[in-house]
């Protein structure tokens, strides 16, 4: 048999990155509104800063690229073959060849993809086969259900939504194919934990939660940290406490304990003098809009109607040249990003 060429794995890793499977995505995340992400050091310019964010788009569909055959049956070998024993692997190879047989037999799409899984895995074919039946009823559960979890309060959805896949999987089972949701639940309360501290300062919580983090992902806590740098980093800093504190310190100060928490979280020279230099540009836009604001509410003080309106275009003008009329719709739409908290470290 002739190995497949380059062109048809990337194919297959273009459909795996794309689709949007329900293992690799929080619960909350699946039944509530998408949560916005977080910028990059290098990404934001001093406009995006302060701007709002909305969740990228998911990566095109490459299914039509996917080989087929003996093609498809050796990438699927080659990807998954290895670690096909862990029953999360397992379902991610489930949960997208689902999404691709789906999309070209809108009915009766199980007997072809259960043949290509025969074929490609005739040793765990049982196993896999019944992976695949108690996908399809714990996906029918959840979309019969949908509607009552998201009205019943977090905990008590998490509860439902365990007892089921127990139910389902067997709990052994299920809590493998959902490590990274158990995990990730854990770094959550322990940072309600850490947030409710009394007396801890910046350095302290920090300290407490890297030991969190140690604790959750054991000896992967390093490459995890090291992938997850942003996110991590951005999590502890939205911590009510964190920001208080950060808010009355000066300046100085305040630079001093950012530096502290990217350095404890893993951030190289570079990149510290990259978020040093982010961070200059951020307190002079957000010294900029303080200003706005201030001409702007002495402006709607003095005049109203269409004299306000061509008054306030001409501040905006006069601050943000080519954002102005971007801030113009914000503010017609009842958003006004300098009168927003700053989340120091964050924008």
């Amino acid at each position: 048999m002739n190995r497949p060429k380059a062109p048809l794995l990337l194919a297959l890793a273009l459909l795996l990155a794309g689709a949007a499977v329900l293992v690799s995505r929080p619960m909350s995340e699946r039944l509530g509104p998408p949560a916005a992400t977080s910028s990059a050091p290098t990404a934001p310019s001093p406009a995006a800063a302060t701007a709002p964010r909305t969740r990228a788009p998911l990566a095109p569909d490459a299914a039509e690229a996917l080989p087929t055959g003996e093609a498809l049956v050796e990438a699927l070998r080659t990807r998954y073959g290895a670690r096909l024993h862990d029953p999360h692997v397992q379902m991610r190879m489930l949960e997208q060849l689902m999404r691709h047989f789906q999309q070209r037999y809108p009915t009766g799409w199980e007997e072809p993809l259960l043949a290509l899984v025969r074929q490609a895995f005739p040793e765990l074919y049982e196993e896999l086969a019944l992976r695949l039946r108690q996908r399809v009823a714990y996906g029918q559960w959840m979309e019969t259900h949908q509607q009552a979890l998201r009205e019943r309060p977090v905990a008590e959805r998490r509860v439902a939504v365990w007892e089921q896949r127990n139910q389902l999987f067997g709990e052994e089972t299920a809590r493998r194919i959902w490590a990274a949701e158990l995990r990730n639940e854990s770094v959550t309360n322990a940072l309600s934990i850490i947030d409710a501290l009394p007396q801890e300062g910046v350095p302290g919580r920090l300290e407490r939660y890297k030991q969190s983090l140690a604790q959750t992902f054991g000896d992967e806590a390093p490459g995890y940290l090291q992938a997850h740098q942003q996110e991590l980093m951005d999590r502890f800093l939205e911590l009510g406490s964190v920001q208080r504190e950060l808010g009355a310190m000066t300046p100085e100060q305040r630079a001093e304990h950012l530096r502290t928490v990217r350095q404890g979280m893993g951030l190289d020279e570079e990149a510290l003098a990259r978020w040093k230099e982010l961070d200059t540009r951020r307190d002079a836009r957000w010294a900029l809009g303080e200003q706005y604001m201030a001409e702007r509410a002495a402006l709607s003080v003095q005049h109203t109607g269409a004299d306000l309106e061509a008054r306030l275009g001409e501040l905006r003008a006069r601050y943000f040249a080519d954002e102005a009329q971007t801030l113009a719709e914000e503010e017609a739409s009842g958003f006004y990003r300098f009168g927003e908290p700053r989340q120091w470290g964050r924008n």
